[in-house]
């Protein structure tokens, strides 16, 4: 079963380049995940792993950057269901606008538990996208 989730969007006060060059650098992610949800960090520049809430361990593998406005990440070996995160970058007149869109294959027993901590994870995600770049 298809589940999709989209984080809100954020205004980022950084050219598109700029804040597609950090997100490129998996080793960057941790610094948008929340700390006390998250152990077990791993990561090198395309590729990053995390173990969320003493649950499952979540693999993110870079598979298609579109420089400066998308970068593809699919799930890596060990991910509880497989799924696709496109980070979505655009121009915007104060900067740029970034979006998150999650699409995964989750069995309708799963999906209860997890569509609300996915789609909080996400919207902290980018809210982190923002505070990161903010000057």
């Amino acid at each position: 079963m298809s589940t999709k989730i989209d984080s809100e969007k954020v205004i980022i006060t950084k050219s598109s380049k700029v804040v597609f060059d950090y997100l490129c650098d998996f080793n960057n992610i941790v610094n948008l995940l929340p700390q006390d949800k998250i152990s077990d960090w791993r990561s090198d520049y395309d590729q990053c792993s995390f173990k969320i809430q003493n649950a499952a361990i979540i693999p993110l593998v870079k598979k298609e950057v579109h420089p400066d406005h998308k970068i593809d990440i699919v799930s890596g070996e060990k991910a509880p269901f497989p799924f696709t995160l496109i980070v979505e970058i655009k121009e915007h007149a104060d900067g740029c606008e970034c979006q998150l869109h999650f699409n995964g294959e989750i069995n309708a027993f799963l999906k209860m538990m997890v569509m609300k901590p996915l789609a909080n994870l996400f919207n902290y995600m980018a809210e982190r996208m923002q505070k990161v770049h903010a000057d």
